[in-house]
């Protein structure tokens, strides 16, 4: 179960690596070669930008879940 959930840990944290990467800052990004020519909506991202956000917040989320569950387990001694 811990071997589990630390398999799961270490994808989430090169996912939410590679996602903060995609993100465009200020100019241009790794994320404009995927869709940057889009049109923007009216709040001045791109659809492919707010999935992208959500993408990240939702791994984030999710290794924030995971760390604080290893870090239970780490406390007790394993599951």
């Amino acid at each position: 179960m811990v071997l589990i959930v630390e398999i799961l840990h270490v994808i989430l944290a090169i996912s939410l690596i590679v996602a903060i990467l995609l993100h465009s800052g200020k100019g241009t990004g790794l994320s404009s070669a995927f869709g940057g020519a889009l049109p923007s909506t009216f709040s001045g991202t791109g659809i492919i930008e707010k999935n992208l956000n959500r993408i990240t917040v939702t791994l984030a989320v999710a290794f924030g879940m995971t760390s604080i569950v290893l870090y239970y387990v780490s406390q007790r001694g394993g599951l």
